[in-house]
This record gives C-alpha cells, structure tokens and sequence, in this order.
C-alpha cells in the first residue's frame, strides 16, 4: 500500500502541538496509508490524528525497550523499521465516531499494534522469511529462539497495557489473539478432504489477519465511548476489509512489484502459500481447463532458481484465475462499506470508506 508522507506531502505539524521533543521528532516520520489523507487533513480532526499517532508511536517504543542491550535492540527492531500502522490509525479513526481520542484510546491502539509486531515476529520464523519491511527478520539476525522470546515478550507486555484498561480490553485481546493463532494453526494444517480449499482459506484470512482489524475497531469505539452498535458495526468493517486487505495482497505478490512489505514478486509462490489466485487456478485445472493446468505445472515446479520463478509469477499473472481472486478481494471491499451504510455522514466514515477502496486499488 502507498503510503502517503506527511514531511514529503507538504504537511507538517500543525501549529499549536504540545509535544515533547522525542514525540515531536517521531511525528515528522508519521506516514499515513492510502485512504487517509482527507481525514489527515480534515480542519476538525487532523490534528487529533497527526498528535494521537505520534503519541501512540512513542508509547509503543517506550513500551518495547529493555535495559538489556540485547533484548532492546531484537525487540525495537521491527518498530523501529516503520510499517502501515494501519492497526492503530484505525483505533483512533474510529474513536472519532463517539467522544473522541483519549488516553484509553491511546492506549489501546499501542496495544494493538503491539500484538500484531509479536504475530510478526513469529510469523517469520514460521515462513523463514529473509526480509520485513525491507529489512533483514529477527531471525536472520539473533536466530530463531530470540526471535520466538521476543514475539512472547512483547506479546506479555500488551498484555499488561491491556490490563489496566480492565476486562473488557483482556477479553478482547485475549479472544484475538486466540483467532491468531487458529487462523495459523489451520494454515499450516491445511484443508481437510471435506473442506472446500478457497471457503478454508478465506476462514483462515478471517482469523489470522481480519481479527486484528476488527479489533481495532472495536477497541476504538468502545473506549471512545461510542454507541454500542457503533462497535458493532465497526468490528464487522473491520473483519471485511481486512480480508480484503489480505486477499489484495495475495494478488500483489504475484502482480505488484518489490515494495511490498520488503519482499520480492513471487514470495509466496516460491514459499509454497497456496494464496487465493493459486486456490482458483487448482479449481480451474481440475476442471479441465488446458490453459490453468499448463500455469499449474509451472507454479508447482522447482521454483528454486530467480528464472523459474519469473516464468511462474508472469504466466500466474496473466491468467484469469489471478483477475478473478481481485474480483474476490474487491467484492469483500465492497461488503465493508457497505457494512458502514448506518453511519451518519460525515469526514470519518468517507475515510473508512476510502480506506476499504484502497485496499484493492494499491499496487504494491
């Protein structure tokens, strides 16, 4: 996703900031992802949001940090290597539909963002991905046993964040946390012969990237003291777009150049990720579809080799199977906005709506 620079745009802090100099330093850095820069710029709530994300990304580094010097610099690593922030914004944006940001708000988006850095860190272990955010993962640099710790350390202390917000924020962390994990136990495990691959996976998409999304939300309006379908609504905004989110990246991977999250076209065909355009063009071969099965043949080859694996990715990407799981993940865009029709109008619910938009419009 593009992100949009508020230093490189033209658009420093507004005047009028009561920040200390680390937050104020941090703020220059703040980039906003596509979909959010009238909001940003809104006369009403732009400044709440520049000053809320920069206070949340000086309490996610400071809740981070460790006195050991090794333990500081594997668990500040991949905070400090940037990232979307998407998580947290979210958090903010939808407190705005109630009462506004807060502490509690503020709080709660660190805690989000925090739980989703630790599925970072172990999803990488996982994968044995070389690269985060362009930079090399915590295993390629400390081994897989820090890696793994740290993801628990941080892990444990959103967890005691979340705890002093009281129950409601232990429930909500403790119910995602648990979709999480299902969604990567199911996703290593795979679909049994009953199951339907594409239903399995998107199931999967639902719990291990939509869940935190959802939560978000929810999060948001709950300690934005909004109504309470309000947060209803949110969470189901949530879980939609952010199956979106992650159907859009399955195409990129195979369409969208190397910007995407520090890695190469062509990831997650080599690593193996039976993704959305590779489910629908195995449904499409068992079908007798000459064309998928010559694709096919070449996607499930040794892929080993930089040529093999540019020859995959281009005959995937020209293929239909690959145009229809955009269909998907845009027909799931559609659904979140769709999803905030009972909202009252306004600058907040255009930019969830534009958000959901972007999700499937982004090239890498």
């Amino acid at each position: 996703m593009s992100d949009t620079s508020w230093t490189s745009a033209g658009h420093p802090a507004p005047a009028g900031f009561d920040l200390d100099p680390q937050t104020e330093a941090l703020a220059a850095s703040i980039k906003l992802p596509a979909g959010f820069r009238s909001i940003a710029e809104d006369p009403e709530f732009g400044s709440d949001i520049f000053t809320g994300m920069a206070k949340v990304e000086k309490r996610l580094l400071d809740a981070v940090a460790s006195s050991d010097p090794v333990i500081d610099r594997a668990s500040k690593h991949l905070a400090e290597a940037g990232g979307k922030r998407v998580r947290p914004l979210l958090v903010l944006i939808s407190a705005m539909l109630g009462e506004g940001i807060n502490d509690n708000v503020l709080q709660a988006a660190t805690v989000v963002e925090m739980t989703h850095l630790a599925t970072l860190y172990h999803d990488d272990v996982m994968d044995d991905a070389p690269l985060r955010r362009g930079t090399p993962t915590a295993q390629q640099v400390w081994g897989n046993s820090v890696a793994i710790l740290t993801g628990d350390l941080i892990l444990a202390r959103a967890s005691v964040l979340g705890a002093q917000l009281g129950t409601h924020a232990v429930a909500l962390q403790a119910k995602t946390f648990e979709r999480l994990c299902l969604g990567q136990l199911h996703e290593f495990v795979g679909p049994s012969e009953q199951d339907d691959p594409v239903a399995h996976y998107i199931d999967v998409m639902s719990d291990k990237t939509a869940s935190l999304i959802a939560a978000a939300g929810e999060f948001g309006t709950y300690y934005g003291h909004a109504a309470p379908e309000t947060t209803e609504i949110l969470a189901d905004y949530g879980e939609k777009v952010g199956i979106a989110f992650q159907l859009a990246d399955d195409v990129i991977d195979v369409t969208g150049g190397s910007k995407k999250a520090g890695k190469v076209t062509g990831t997650d065909l080599r690593e193996g990720v039976p993704t959305l355009p590779v489910l629908l063009l195995r449904q499409d071969a068992a079908a007798g579809d000459a064309e998928a099965q010559r694709v096919l043949s070449l996607v499930d080859a040794d892929l080993t080799s930089d040529e093999a694996l540019a020859t995959a990715v281009d005959a995937l990407a020209g293929n239909p199977a690959t145009q229809r799981a955009w269909d998907v993940a845009k027909d799931w865009s559609r659904q979140a906005i769709e999803a905030l029709a009972p909202l009252q109008e306004g600058t907040v619910k255009e930019a969830l709506e534009a958000f959901a938009d972007a999700v499937v419009t982004r090239e890498g």
